[in-house]
């Protein structure tokens, strides 16, 4: 299946899935529903937009951070505009595994070298990971919630594996990032066998070439992680940028005229959710993140009023996100 083909598959996925999220949503009480939204205080629905946009700035600091090593007048407007074209790229494919491929694309095309470009992907998507897990464990440490995940057996099974596979997948990042003796190892495997498959020709010289590419790589990676002071930096930026995105659901609220739980509260529940989404193998974790989010915040919110805020928090944080990184691509292809 062609690179478009997929494009296609995934967008009627979600397409298909959202519309059901839509029908369970509000097959029940739609005209109720519909006025929730309709009578929202707009000036706490702004808020929750601007801590949307705050969400994608802090983003755009810490990549425009990382390229500053490699490119001094990469800018913040640069950042910006990349995060929110990645933004399209992660929410139409599953584990939002298109994401990474368009920055390293889009930074290359800034006159970043692919390997300095790969080396600024791989460590904002390291550093974004460990401030997830970090806000991940306050979560669960923070137990008088977690009462809720001891009485839900599905809901504490699904909190912990989001958790390991984030954990994991920040170890394994770690090792190929760092550990030039296991990807050498590993990539001269993979290049035998699809010698072997006639996949590739000349073997030894595309070992070579693969060598020096990962020399230049590991270079640049060494440049980055052993800058702890940097490091440090654009996790704390990260982890601000997430606590912007998981208050969302309580400016809602508020949106909403409600006041049954705090920010701390907000944050712990938003954690939960996200850690759930981590795994969901549907563009943009569609199906369990308003699953989780039904499921942890209906324990603080009843009815409508529920059903509402869940609908306008996944169209700030997820379809409006999608918009603006399509309308910026459309923007960028008349450009060229």
């Amino acid at each position: 299946m062609n690179e478009k083909l997929k494009k296609v598959a995934n967008i009627i996925v979600l397409a298909l899935v959202t519309c059901l999220v839509l029908y369970f949503s509000l097959k029940d009480n739609f005209n109720t529903i519909i006025n929730e939204i309709i009578n929202v205080n707009i000036f706490w629905l702004v808020i929750s937009f601007l801590l949307a946009i705050s969400f994608w700035f802090f983003k755009a600091i810490a990549t425009t951070r990382i390229a500053n090593i490699f490119k001094k007048d990469y800018s913040i407007k640069q950042g910006m505009r990349l995060v929110l074209e990645t933004n399209f790229f992660h929410a139409i494919t599953p584990f939002a595994v298109g994401g990474q491929p368009y920055e390293i694309y889009s930074l290359k095309k800034s006159k970043l070298k692919i390997t300095e470009a790969t080396n600024v992907s791989i460590v904002n998507f390291i550093v974004y990971q460990i401030a997830l897990v970090l806000l991940g464990i306050i979560a669960i440490v923070y137990n008088h919630h977690f009462v809720l995940l001891k009485e839900n057996d599905l809901l504490k099974n699904l909190v912990v594996v989001g958790f390991l596979v984030n954990f994991i997948v920040i170890v394994a990042l770690f090792l190929l990032t760092c550990t030039k003796k296991i990807n050498k190892i590993l990539m001269k495997f993979i290049i035998k066998v699809l010698n072997k498959i006639h996949l590739v020709k000349n073997k030894d010289e595309k070992i070579k070439q693969f060598n020096d590419y990962l020399n230049e790589f590991h270079q640049g990676a060494k440049i980055l992680l052993h800058d702890k002071k940097l490091f440090i930096k654009l996790i704390f930026v990260h982890f601000i940028g997430l606590i912007s995105s998981y208050l969302i659901p309580l400016t809602l609220a508020y949106a909403m005229g409600l006041s049954s739980y705090t920010g701390i509260e907000a944050i712990v529940l938003s954690s939960y959710v996200m850690l759930i989404g981590a795994f969901v193998p549907i563009p943009g974790g569609t199906g369990g993140l308003e699953y989780g989010f039904m499921t942890f915040y209906g324990s603080f919110i009843k009815g409508s009023k529920l059903n509402a805020i869940m609908l306008l928090w996944r169209f700030i944080t997820y379809y409006f996100a999608m918009i603006l990184g399509a309308i910026l691509l459309g923007i960028r292809k008349k450009e060229k």
